[in-house]
């Protein structure tokens, strides 16, 4: 996507990318560099970072590696700071990152639900909390924010406390986008199925129940992370979907049925 001047769609933005070290949040990291934005690229692990913003500034674009701990609201906040003091501030907030609880509803403790909704919806607000002044400051911004379709499978048996967590973080999606759409701020959930390295792994110990997933999805592949997710990503939050907000985008090949 480029525009008619031949420059990208997201030239002089700023993105703020959890999770951005691998997986689903490198993906979208990549391709919001392609389309000109500069990127944040935070996360946990200050190596697999650095290796996202080499392979950025490698296809010429402009990134950051900034150490980030989503449970930590303190280092949220830190985050964003110093993504304002490195860039001159925030359009664009991509919560990615979370931490996915899966297993029978017996087998779910307190302790872990309650780290999985501080690294996801929790997390989530936060940071939605504090880019919100940014961007109301800078005419509008988007976020966007990663959940999933587990809630609608044909079977949520192992996925209740996954699919929970990441239900919270739609409704706040839907919420935000009501209550900060008059600032020109969209906001907007998506739904993606992704070769992350925690597929990969299934896929490869798993092949058989593998190889049924992707029987159930239509287009009968999973998605690539860049290509398929990062890339719908970099257009919901161009102004080609200016008039697009509250919505929950589903990039499953057509697998979940939503109501």
């Amino acid at each position: 996507m480029t525009t008619p001047e031949g420059k990208g769609t997201l030239e002089g933005k700023v993105a703020f990318v959890t999770g951005a070290g691998q997986g689903v949040g490198q993906g979208v990291a990549f391709a919001l560099a392609r389309e000109g934005a500069s990127i944040a690229v935070t996360g946990r692990t200050e190596a697999k970072l650095v290796d996202t913003v080499d392979r950025i500034r490698a296809i010429g674009g402009t990134a950051e590696p900034i150490l980030c701990d989503i449970a930590d609201t303190a280092r949220i906040s830190a985050a964003i700071e110093t993504t304002v003091e490195v860039f001159g501030g925030v359009d664009i907030l991509v919560n990615n990152a979370s931490l996915n609880p899966l297993g029978p509803l017996l087998g779910l403790t307190s302790e872990l639900m309650a780290k999985a909704y501080a690294s996801g919806p929790i997390a989530a607000l936060h940071a939605m909390q504090a880019v919100y002044p940014i961007m109301k400051e800078r005419g509008g911004g988007n976020i966007v924010n990663m959940v999933s379709s587990a809630a609608v499978r044909w079977d949520t048996s192992g996925y209740g406390g996954y699919a929970s967590v990441k239900e919270a973080l739609r409704s706040l999606t839907r919420t935000a986008a009501s209550e900060w759409g008059p600032d020109n701020i969209r906001v907007n959930a998506v739904a993606p199925h992704a070769l992350s390295p925690g597929l990969q792994w299934w896929t490869e110990n798993r092949p058989e129940e593998a190889a049924e997933f992707v029987k159930s999805i239509p287009l009968r592949r999973i998605g690539d992370c860049e290509d398929d997710i990062g890339r719908a990503v970099a257009w919901i939050v161009s102004d080609g979907a200016r008039y697009l907000t509250g919505a929950t985008v589903p990039l499953d090949g057509g697998q979940a049925r939503w109501s």
